[in-house]
């Protein structure tokens, strides 16, 4: 799950159907996706917004160098297995981090996942059309 090397601190965040690898080291605040800085990544600043929030919630924005690799899921999904990464990461670093994230709900895993389709229906709930005549 985590993983150290050195003052290398790593996490592995979830949500949805999307995983991200993040290494957190002292740095000057840049954030990396997948060799990319994260604001052309993204590409809006709602999802930067989602990403920040551990930092944010640390008071250590400039402190850290956030490098990720993101797979699977869409953007947002993205943004929230990051958010989850760098939490862990952050309280891996620091143990007295902890009841801070875990204040703010960052380090709690969220649940949600798609629902699998159902056969002779169109989604999971959703029926087809019903037509008396």
């Amino acid at each position: 799950m985590a993983h150290t090397v050195g003052d290398v601190h790593g996490g592995t965040g979830r949500r949805k159907r999307a995983v991200a690898r993040v290494r957190v080291t002292l740095g000057k605040g840049e954030i990396n996706v997948n060799e990319r800085p994260a604001n052309e990544y993204f590409g809006r600043d709602s999802l930067m917004q989602i990403v920040r929030q551990p930092l944010e919630a640390t008071n250590s924005l400039e402190r850290f160098k956030v490098e990720v690799t993101a797979h699977g899921g869409g953007l947002t999904g993205q943004a929230g297995a990051i958010r989850h990464g760098v939490a862990r990461a952050l309280v891996q670093m620091d143990e007295s981090l902890r009841p801070v994230l875990r204040k703010a709900g960052l380090l709690t895993r969220d649940p949600r996942e798609k629902e699998s389709k159902k056969y002779g229906r169109k989604r999971a709930r959703k029926r087809f059309q019903f037509s008396k005549r």
